[in-house]
């Protein structure tokens, strides 16, 4: 399903925060949006699920007016997953399956449980299925909050740093999951993140964002030494290894 982003502007107050962003995620497409901090990563994406109205502009889901859709509907289509969830008092069982309420009638089906069955265990959550999330490491309740987004079945996937609380291996693995999610489902993935390498690793376009605007959007191309150092202001070396773009720091 299509994410069309025309003309988007947000304002807090007095503040101008979002500035025109137009773009599109297409289905089976991975998009990181890229850039240092307070340019407007996290509240573009809030605004793309109608938990900030944008100021200006129009967000079609599947071609359709995302502030004509109803609450619930919004959430039978898109998922988001936020930099940080709040720990309460249920079982990382209970937690995932609260993902499948968009879908659910007046109970719980079989197909739910074994939903969330199989989402626990392609996370390696199993294990701590019983487990209390207020118990949890913030690492592993990351990885719970994109499990219960993973089983709400979203045509669109939001995630706001994704990887911020986990290590190396958690960091690939997540990631590689996410990214062979997408491809065989064909969602819209939108995610932002501070690695750049790990986003040249696992992304398909990028958006570079400076000052409330778009700065550069496209491939791996795109992203340059000299474009590095507009957007985030430090000298880097941008070269490929193994077929991979990486991001060098110059001393």
């Amino acid at each position: 399903m299509n994410l069309d982003v025309r003309g988007v502007g947000f304002w807090y107050r007095s503040h101008e925060v979002l500035r025109d962003l137009s773009f599109e995620v297409r289905p089976g497409e991975f998009v990181a949006i890229l850039g240092p901090n307070g340019v407007g990563k996290t509240t573009l994406l809030r605004c793309l699920n109608a938990l900030l109205r944008p100021t200006d502009g129009t967000v079609l889901v599947g071609g359709r007016d995302l502030l004509a859709m109803g609450r619930m509907e919004i959430a039978r289509e898109m998922a988001y997953v936020s930099q940080r969830t709040e720990p309460v008092r249920l079982t990382a069982f209970d937690a995932v399956l609260l993902g499948r309420r968009p879908h659910m009638g007046l109970s719980v089906t079989p197909h739910d449980i074994a939903m969330t069955e199989a989402i626990l265990s392609r996370l390696g959550l199993d294990r701590l299925a019983l487990r209390y999330i207020d118990e949890l490491s913030g690492g592993e309740l990351q990885k719970v909050a994109i499990a219960r987004a993973l089983v709400q079945e979203p045509q669109v996937l939001l995630l706001d740093e994704p990887t911020s609380s986990l290590d190396l291996k958690n960091q690939l693995d997540l990631l590689g999951l996410v990214r062979r999610i997408v491809q065989e489902h064909g969602i819209s993935a939108l995610m932002t993140m501070h690695d750049l390498n790990l986003a040249l690793r696992f992304a398909d376009r990028f958006l570079l964002m400076k000052d409330g605007r778009i700065h550069a959007a496209g491939g791996p191309e795109v992203v340059t030494s000299d474009l590095v150092r507009e957007v985030y202001g430090v000298r880097v070396a941008v070269e490929t290894l193994r077929g991979c773009r990486i991001v060098l720091p110059e001393a």
